[in-house]
């Protein structure tokens, strides 16, 4: 840290400290929060035991350097380096990573697109009447490449329209159209990039598990293991019931015979 000033050790001795109390750190994207909400955000996430510091990305890299040097338990922590986005902070939980990441998810809020922001997913602006009197406007959507018409007195969206797919950069006329519908496909919260957890790196897509269609994956599996237990004629605490019933009941269908 030769070439860091005063004020930026002292900032560093104090994350490197911080990350020897808590086992889970995390990387994670502020760009585009506004100062306000992440004032909110802070005071919040603290109530859940969750602490958000922020600091320059040069000053991040050399945090994480030292801990991965000075802290065995810490060893490869260096590795959220490789995913550091343009603004990035640094988050310290008790919390395992998935359970970090469903509270993240749940502290943000929808908010309207800007011009030069991409796209999250395809945004699909659907028919239906509109509150817009004829004019102008259905030129303006024309020109995003939403089909509009007349009807009833009010502008009206013809079909469903594709306007930008997941990747696309909005323009400035699609954003003000977007806005107008009252359609928001951004958010607006606390992008967690990667987490470090007992020598492992987890990245979002790890992380965004969908709850449901897990318990569903779950339930159909016990179903066909049991199944299987059953056409096999293999014992065991779920089987054995079934089983005993199902062969005292052939056997008296023999019998019967």
């Amino acid at each position: 840290m030769a070439h860091v000033s005063e004020a930026k050790k002292q900032a560093v001795t104090e994350f490197v400290a911080m990350a020897k109390d808590f086992p889970i750190i995390g990387i994670v994207n502020m760009e585009g929060m506004p100062t306000k909400q992440v004032q909110n955000m802070r005071a919040a996430l603290r109530k859940d035991g969750i602490k958000l510091h922020m600091t320059k990305k040069r000053i991040i890299k050399i945090i994480l350097a030292e801990v991965a040097k000075t802290q065995k338990d810490k060893a490869g922590i260096d590795k959220l380096l490789e995913k550091l986005p343009g603004m990035p902070a640094m988050i310290f939980t008790n919390d395992n990573p998935f359970k970090l990441y469903k509270t993240l998810q749940k502290s943000k809020s929808p908010a309207p697109a800007k011009a030069g922001q991409v796209a999250p997913f395809e945004i699909v602006v659907p028919a239906g009447p509109t509150g817009f009197a004829p004019g102008p406007i259905i030129g303006e959507l024309g020109g995003v490449g939403i089909k509009a018409g007349i009807d009833g007195g009010k502008v009206a969206i013809k079909a469903d329209s594709t306007v930008a797919k997941e990747g696309d950069v909005i323009s400035a006329d699609l954003a003000a159209i977007l806005t107008r519908l009252e359609i928001m496909p951004m958010e607006i919260g606390l992008d967690l990039v990667n987490v470090f957890e007992d020598g492992a790196i987890f990245g979002r897509e790890v992380l965004a598990i969908d709850e449901d269609q897990f318990m569903a994956d779950l339930t159909q599996a016990h179903q066909w293991a049991f199944n299987l237990s059953v056409e096999s004629g293999i014992m065991n605490s779920e089987s054995s019931e079934f089983l005993l019933t199902k062969g005292a009941q052939e056997a008296c269908n023999l019998a019967v015979e």
